[in-house]
């Protein structure tokens, strides 16, 4: 086995908080939908997928390791929000839990001397200082735009091709 079985475990926990973090997006891209947010909606199903890929990363490492996976049960997400600034603010909450999440698996894969599983993680470690920034940056314009204003933050996706621009500093 390639990994031990703690680790195992923990990715194998990780891949349910993956699909969780994909099916939070996909409720908070429906809600934007619902309100004709067709930019913020596409935005957070872009997020859904990308979630959805993470989650099948650490799957096919499960697996590569020779792991059996098991994906635990994934609460419902919510789908009810008083505002946009509280929808975003959830997706920045969750990004912030997940890579606290990360740097756990980071910490075993450390403490177990697999230096495989952490330059697998390295690329996750970068992923969230990304995710982190966006959603961050995504916030303040949704704060600053207010539940009147939100037109202005359609226009800005629009303007930036639909994503939130990365960070100028790249983690290497």
């Amino acid at each position: 086995m390639l990994a031990s079985k703690k680790l195992l475990s923990a990715m194998n926990q990780q891949v349910g908080n993956e699909f969780g973090a994909s099916l939070q997006y996909v409720s908070i891209a429906a809600h934007f939908d619902r309100e004709a947010l067709s930019g913020l909606a596409r935005f957070f199903y872009r997020q859904a997928d990308e979630e959805r890929d993470h989650a099948m990363k650490f799957a096919r490492f499960v697996v590569d390791a020779d792991g059996s996976l098991q994906i635990p049960a994934i609460p419902a997400p919510k789908s009810e929000f008083a505002s946009a600034e509280q929808a975003v603010q959830l997706a920045l909450e969750w990004e912030e839990e997940v890579t606290q999440q990360v740097y756990t698996l980071v910490d075993i894969a450390k403490e177990d001397s697999n230096y495989i599983a952490v330059r697998f993680l390295d690329w996750f470690v970068n992923e969230q200082f990304e995710e982190v920034n966006t959603m961050g940056t995504l916030l303040q314009v949704v704060k600053r735009a207010g539940e009147e204003g939100l037109l202005h933050v359609e226009e800005f996706l629009a303007r930036e091709g639909g994503e939130i621009p990365p960070p100028e500093v790249e983690i290497a």
